[in-house]
Parts: C-alpha cells; structure tokens; sequence
C-alpha cells in the first residue's frame, strides 16, 4: 500500500490531500520526513503526521441522516453540535464526504477510506446528488431555464441539472457540481428563499427512511455499487435534460 493510500486509509484525508502532506515535507516514517510517494510502509514502521502517530483502520462507511442545526465538522468554534456528536464514542476515525449547510438536512456519508471518498467527490465522476427543496412561495416553471442554463455564483457558473415540482412549493433539484449553498444562493438569485433542504440521494445511495439523527454503515453491494458508478459515469453520462412542467389550460 503506497504510503498516500495508506494515510487515506487512515482517514487522514483523500488521497490528493495525503499527496499534499507528504509534498509539504509533515509526513514522517520512523522519524525521519518522508517525500517519496511511492514508499509503502511495512507493519513494523512507524508513520506519523505533524507528529502524531497514524494507524490504520479497517475501512468503514456510513450514511447519517443530518438534522438541522449540525454543522458538518468535527468541532466548531461556535461550540453549535457538530455530526459526530450523532455517532458512538467509541468509532473509527472518519471524515464527511463533502458538507450539508448547518440549515440543511438529509444524507450525509462518513468513511475513513479515502479512495471511495474521492470517488464521491471527484469532478470527473459527475455524481448526481438530489434534493428535496420547500420555498417560501410557489414556484414559478418559467424560472426553470434560468437555473438551468447556470448562474454565476463569485465567478463561478452554477447549473442545476434537473429540477422537478413536486407540489406548488415543494421542488426535486438534482446536482452534479459541489458549489457551497448552491442551490440557496441560485434560488436567492431568481427571488426565492429556501424553507427546508433535505439531500436524499447521492449517486445510488438513498436517504431512504433511515430517521433523523441515526446512521447506518454501507452494505458490501452498496459500496461495489458506489465503484461501479464511478467507473462508468464520466465516460456515459447524458447530456443534460430540462424537466419541463407539465402545461396547463389558461382561462382567458
């Protein structure tokens, strides 16, 4: 196991961001700095990062269902509840596969393997992430275009890759970028205010009825499914489709 996957595997972080540690010169084997990617450590060797020791657990991941008013880290300086306080003391070291606003609710996913996190998190792979999506009026199909050709976001163009209405208020959003607040900065652009926000899908993983607060560690099949996903989405991933509302009789 070269020695970025083996600090990945530790939960240190993605394998890019292991990369950068050792490149940095905070990565030590047997107390000496060590900068050369392709060692692999053996069983008597001691790693350490910024001089802490590393060690190596068996990889585990869950999904947590996040209720509002978590932030997505480990500790906040506000001292507001953080999403691993929602889990046992007693846990392997994990780190979350991108965020959820403190606002917002619904799947999150915690591992310490670093090579299925970057498959989540990768640009390359276009996983979708879908959300259910309450605005404070009702929604207006004419808008849809907008979120769908992009908006530019501090220079940065966002797009929305598919949206749905549920009911006059309620809207499915589904995305394949990683923008913070995305989806509340481009619906505050058009006009709207976001209520609630709940994630309920990333790639094949579902919220399902898993309740708020709890968590669940991933089926073999679900991670292999995770695998498969990313192997194949870039390469066959279809343009770009408009939902289209539904048209409806005007009374003159």
């Amino acid at each position: 196991m070269r020695l970025n996957r083996f600090l990945a595997a530790a939960g240190i972080g993605s394998r890019r961001q292991c990369d950068a540690l050792i490149e940095a010169g905070r990565v030590t084997v047997n107390g000496k700095p060590c900068t050369d990617f392709s060692f692999q450590p053996g069983e008597r060797d001691h790693v350490k990062v910024d001089g802490k020791l590393v060690h190596v657990d068996l990889p585990f991941t869950i999904i947590l269902h996040k209720p509002a008013g978590f932030v997505s880290t480990k500790s906040d300086p506000h001292a507001r509840d953080t999403i691993f306080d929602l889990l046992p003391g007693k846990f392997p070291r994990l780190f979350n596969v991108g965020r959820l606003d403190a606002q917002s609710e619904g799947l999150l996913i915690l591992t310490n393997d670093g090579d299925l996190a970057q498959r989540f998190t990768h640009p390359r792979y276009k996983i979708e992430k879908e959300y259910e999506v309450t605005l404070d009026r009702p929604w207006d199909p004419s808008l849809a275009p907008k979120l769908l050709r992009g908006i530019s976001l501090d220079g940065e163009r966002a797009i929305i890759a598919r949206l749905r209405a549920l009911t006059p208020t309620r809207l499915r959003v589904i995305l394949r970028q990683g923008i913070n607040r995305q989806i509340r900065n481009m619906f505050h652009e058009i006009g709207y205010e976001v209520k609630r926000l709940v994630r309920v899908r990333i790639g094949n993983l579902r919220l399902g009825d898993l309740p708020r607060g709890h968590w669940r560690p991933l089926t073999k099949r679900e991670i292999e499914s995770v695998e498969v996903e990313a192997t194949t989405s870039a390469a066959n991933r279809e343009p770009l489709r408009v939902a289209r509302p539904a048209t409806t009789a005007t009374k003159k």
